[in-house]
């Protein structure tokens, strides 16, 4: 046989089967490293593509786990709900501004008291009679929304689903970010909760609800509705009328006879009319049904139709100012012109009477559909029989005057009573028209600094004390004692007039005066002191006064050149006077000056006053004479 030389070159049987073997466990590395690098590859692109998308999003909660989270949903959207209606009742607010309170001068706090709640006036009038505004922008009311939301959610309760066995847990690590849009509220939280179940988990941390709401539309109307008011005063516009309807401003009564008004009546009759006419308010729309003519002047055209209701209020025993000029301790009163002496000729009497009025008071406004409601108080405020000028609130000047800001001359107050007895009194000082306040008299002394002023006024008032004003100059520290002397309320009885009769007096003392109408008032106030004291009594009458037509001629200047060198036409007219029949009339009164003691005061209940009886007037000579009578006719006054 022949033999064959194997090659050096080839390999052994063995050594080809170790090759192969490792040839083939290097195959399956090398697979293995690509299919890593390959997932490494998957899985950094699917990262890239949702990140540039805008985050990575949470896998759907499975479904056995969805009621507890429908829960944690429902709990956003009842917590959110009673934010926003939080937030209509009180103007916009969740936590409203700080409390300021109101005074005697301005009885306005910084909010208005409806039902309970405070709702923070949009515009009011401070203490200070300073215009003041809280009006919150969106942005704020959806910081306080969300931080509002922030302790609310955390506290939403599981209990139920612990004890049927899921566990969740809710991270008190919380933030939220909610958009006001006009019928809805965008809410987009930041928190994370696990859910799980003995065979199921799911972890969330970025939740989202959509709620259906008005608050947007609703602010939005209450903006117009606002900008409105501050720009055409149509409020203040409807109150001037009101003023003039139900409340003596300004005419001339035909009449023999002093005209009297108490203030509290007109007081009480402007609060009913507001209360029975501002409901009927509107704002221009579709939500009401105006068939007469006539309601058209309640409807304001702000530009553009309210797509809501919108309701108008005001209650009468919310906080409000009428204060009313001349005015004589609560009674308006307009004498007659014709009976003085001298005047006899005229043959009627009239009574002219003008008065002026500061009336301020607020109306709640309110913008609401179905349940839903937004609303916010301003203060209408008609300033001399005027509507308030539109005021600018940006860069208001300091609350404080001026003079008051300058305290430097210490000054000691002393407030006594006549028995020398200390009684604490408030202190205000007064330099030509500003007036400070400075503290009250503790033990009846108060030292304090006081501005620097030559002739000022230092005013003491006490309950049931009269209000006493010293002259006084602060230029040099010192000291001053006050005197106040004390008041008494008496009752009052007119003697011998007729059941039909009314009676006039008035008690004047140190140039001021109180003014009664009896027997509508039967109770004075008084403090020891001389007094003038005058009565007129009126009784039923029936005189006719026939009326007459006259011609009246003057000479005026003539126009132009000729005018000026003193040339001059004559013009004639007609003085009409109208007939009249004077059906009250004075029938008594008369003058006395009467000392009236301290002790006088503290042992008596009544002051009684007999005036001297003139007669029924029956002709218009009467008229003239009865009330010429009064100056030289006395009065028998005693106390009792």
């Amino acid at each position: 046989m022949k033999t064959i030389k194997t090659p050096k070159y080839l390999i052994s049987k063995k050594k080809m089967n170790n090759y192969k073997r490792d040839h083939k466990i290097w195959n399956k590395k090398a697979q293995v490293t690509i299919f890593i690098i390959i997932a490494i590859v998957l899985v950094l692109s699917i990262v890239l593509f949702f990140v540039i998308r805008g985050g990575i999003k949470v896998a759907k909660i499975p479904k056995d786990l969805e009621p507890a989270y429908t829960y944690y949903l429902d709990c956003i959207e009842q917590e959110t709900e009673t934010g926003v209606m939080i937030m209509g009742q009180q103007a916009g607010y969740i936590e409203t501004p700080e409390f300021s309170p109101g005074n005697t001068y301005m009885p306005f706090s910084s909010q208005l008291d409806f039902l309970g709640t405070g709702v923070p006036y949009w515009y009011y009038i401070s203490g200070n009679g300073l215009a003041k505004e809280q009006v919150p922008t969106k942005e704020k009311m959806q910081e306080q929304l969300n931080d509002y939301l922030e302790e609310k959610i955390s506290g939403c309760d599981f209990s139920s689903f612990r004890e049927t066995g899921f566990e969740i847990d809710l991270d008190d690590k919380i933030e939220v970010k909610t958009k006001i849009k006009g019928n809805k509220i965008n809410v987009d939280i930041i928190q994370n909760l696990a859910i799980s179940t003995e065979t199921t988990s799911w972890i969330g941390e970025k939740h989202s609800k959509k709620i259906n709401s008005n608050l947007g539309n609703f602010y939005n109307s209450a903006i117009k509705i606002y900008n409105d008011f501050k720009e055409n005063m149509f409020l203040e516009n409807y109150g001037v009328d009101i003023l003039r309807l139900y409340a003596p401003v300004d005419g001339v009564d035909i009449a023999c006879k002093p005209s009297i008004w108490s203030v509290e009546q007109i007081r009480e009759n402007l609060t009913q009319a507001l209360e029975s006419n501002i409901p009927f308010t509107k704002i221009k729309g579709d939500y009401y049904d105006l068939k007469s003519k006539e309601n058209k002047y309640f409807v304001q055209d702000i530009g553009k139709d309210i797509d809501a209701n919108v309701n108008f209020m005001f209650l009468r025993e919310w906080p409000n100012k009428m204060e009313v000029w001349p005015n004589e301790q609560g009674l308006l009163m307009a004498e007659p012109v014709g009976l003085q002496e001298g005047l006899g000729m005229l043959g009627f009497c009239y009574v002219p009477y003008h008065f002026v009025y500061d009336l301020a008071y607020p109306v709640l406004i309110q913008v609401y559909f179905n349940e839903e409601i937004f609303q916010f108080p301003v203060v209408v405020y008609i300033n001399k029989n005027k509507p308030r000028e539109p005021i600018d609130t940006t860069n208001l000047p300091n609350v404080v005057p001026e003079l008051c800001l300058y305290k430097n001359t210490q000054i000691s107050v002393s407030t006594y009573n006549i028995n020398l007895e200390p009684i604490p009194a408030n202190i205000k000082f007064k330099c030509l028209a500003t007036t400070c306040d400075i503290g009250r008299t503790e033990a009846g002394i108060l030292t304090d600094n006081f501005p620097q002023c030559g002739n000022g006024y230092i005013i003491a008032s006490a309950e049931g004390y009269k209000t006493k004003k010293q002259l006084l100059t602060t230029i040099n520290p010192g000291t001053i004692d006050i005197f106040l002397d004390r008041e008494y309320e008496l009752n009052l009885e007119i003697a011998g007039i007729g059941t039909n009769d009314f009676a006039v007096i008035t008690f004047k003392k140190d140039k001021a005066t109180r003014t009664i109408a009896y027997p509508d008032q039967k109770q004075v106030t008084l403090s020891e002191g001389q007094y003038e004291i005058k009565a007129f009594v009126y009784s039923d009458a029936e005189i006719n006064l026939q009326g007459s037509s006259e011609q009246k001629c003057i000479d005026v200047p003539r126009s132009g050149v000729l005018g000026i060198l003193g040339f001059q036409d004559e013009k004639c007219f007609n003085l009409e006077v109208p007939s009249q029949t004077v059906d009250t009339a004075v029938s008594g009164g008369g003058t006395q000056n009467y000392y009236i003691t301290e002790s006088e005061l503290e042992t008596s209940n009544k002051i009684i006053i007999m005036p001297t009886n003139f007669g029924r007037p029956t002709k218009i000579q009467d008229l003239q004479l009865n009330y010429n009578s009064i100056e030289v006719s006395r009065l028998n006054i005693r106390l009792e």
